[in-house]
């Protein structure tokens, strides 16, 4: 494997970096080794690390959750088992000199944990919030385990912390926000002794608990919340999250082969594309890491060298257009109500459209009238019966939402021109705009979504030659401008 060099930033006396290693950076033996070889290079800006579950186990957990919550415990527990030996068998192929009767009896201890939960779910027949963060939260801490006793046994002076100790949250099961006093000096005092050592701290994102010690889960984007976390209270010089991609895309591969790595961009800029439907990291777990002014790079494990994406606080507003994204399934709703739109009726829309978990892309309001794009179709003919009797409710299913994002885009109307002059042949829509300066949006059949991905794409991200210093893949990397 080619060896890294360290990036020059480090080498100024800059003294800390969390690593966040996604569940597909530490799904097998050849993952993990790349993961120590990214450690090693980052040894002498004294490295945190955070990893996710290996690849697909929550879901696997999730799945024998489901299967013990409905009576099948021993379907239940096959599962659990299956997932004890690939963890296993995972240790056994990566360990050759640190003992595996250690990590082999803490793996055992975590799977009779895992056999206890599974059977108090069965014998009640549901999977209740606090037990569903229980569940969850063992992926996260098998795979912490694991890694942790890779490292060691590569040579890394590595330590293992359970997160659950020091990341201290809200009661709020599945989607717990930290107590920052608690967690910060938690955290602190776990870590820092090790940092003095040159030690390398190990731990599993996504899981934290209450004050009091009841399991709990930081919800979607879970790992890189924890990241963004660790690298805000130990004030690192940058977050960096290892992935499977080289980057933030101007747009999704699968629409449009052209795809470039974005090299920079905001903070603000990630999170509008995040809203509209892009594969990124979730805006609220880049907060942290935005209110102390830390860098976040999206890097690729499989690819090191690459230069990836930098987020950061303010971006060059010199490039119009920085990423285009498309999110199918939408649906075009008109909410009419005959004696006006009042406050009371406002509400009561979102009270509807939050109890059918109906996501809101846009929403605009008028004296008789509520208009939305919603992201979640099926449950629209339930939000119209609820409304019954208080509004009228009419929809088109089949659209897409394409969105352009860029600093100030809405600024510059010579590109609104642009943009609607190369789909002009389509049946587009343009709907309501959000409140936000960053992007422009407009609706398009479906079936249409890829060829007005592609002909905007051709306009504002033309094919180049690649440069020879732009480091990467030269076939993916541009300058995205």
């Amino acid at each position: 494997m080619t060896q890294l060099q360290p990036r020059s930033r480090f080498e100024t006396g800059e003294d800390l970096v969390v690593l966040k290693f996604g569940g597909t950076s530490v799904e097998d033996a050849a993952a993990i080794r790349r993961l120590i070889e990214i450690v090693r290079t980052r040894l002498h800006a004294q490295p945190v690390v955070v990893v996710s579950a290996l690849a697909r186990v929550t879901d696997q957990l999730q799945e024998a959750g489901n299967t013990a919550a409905s009576g099948h415990l021993g379907s239940a527990l096959a599962m659990a088992r299956d997932l004890y030996i690939r963890h296993e068998l995972l240790a056994a192929e990566l360990l050759n000199n640190e003992p595996p009767d250690k990590l082999g009896c803490e793996l055992q201890a975590e799977f009779r944990d895992l056999e206890s939960l599974l059977s108090d779910v069965a014998s009640c027949r549901q999977l209740s919030p606090p037990a569903h963060d229980r569940l969850l939260g063992f992926g996260e801490c098998l795979s912490s385990k694991l890694v942790d006793a890779a490292l060691r046994d590569a040579g890394v002076g590595a330590v293992h912390i359970d997160a659950r100790s020091c990341i201290v949250t809200d009661a709020r099961h599945e989607q717990a926000t930290p107590v920052w006093s608690l967690t910060s000096e938690r955290l602190r005092r776990a870590v820092e002794p090790l940092l003095r050592l040159r030690q390398v701290p190990v731990m599993g994102g996504f899981i934290g608990a209450t004050a009091e010690g009841i399991p709990t889960t930081l919800g979607r984007g879970g790992s890189d919340f924890s990241a963004a976390i660790v690298g805000a209270v130990l004030h690192a010089s940058r977050v960096e999250i290892w992935t499977d991609v080289d980057g933030i895309m101007t747009t999704d591969p699968k629409l449009c082969a052209d795809a470039k790595v974005i090299r920079k961009m905001s903070f603000d800029e990630a999170a509008e594309l995040a809203h509209f439907g892009a594969k990124v990291l979730h805006p609220a777990t880049l907060a942290p890491a935005m209110r102390e002014n830390i860098p976040v790079y999206v890097l690729n494990s499989r690819y090191p060298e690459g230069a990836g994406t930098e987020i950061v606080a303010q971006a060059d507003t010199s490039t119009v257009v920085i990423a285009i994204t498309a999110k199918r399934n939408v649906a075009a709703v008109e909410i009419e109500a005959p004696h006006g739109v009042s406050l009371g009726l406002l509400r009561t829309i979102y009270a509807v459209l939050d109890q059918h978990a109906c996501p809101v892309d846009i929403m605009a309001t008028s004296i008789g009238r509520v208009s939305l794009l919603v992201g979640s179709t099926a449950a629209l003919p339930r939000i119209a019966a609820d409304l019954e009797g208080l509004a009228s409710v009419q929809w088109e299913n089949h659209k897409a939402l394409v969105c352009l994002v860029g600093e100030d885009i809405r600024r510059q109307p010579e590109v609104a021109s642009r943009i609607f002059a190369a789909v002009s042949d389509m049946d587009v829509r343009v709907p309501c705009q959000g409140a936000s300066d960053r992007s422009i949006s407009f609706l398009v059949e479906e079936s249409r979504v890829e060829e007005s991905v592609q002909r905007l794409h051709r306009l504002f991200f033309p094919r180049q030659e690649p440069l020879a210093d732009w480091g990467g893949n030269p076939s993916a990397y541009c300058r995205a401008s």
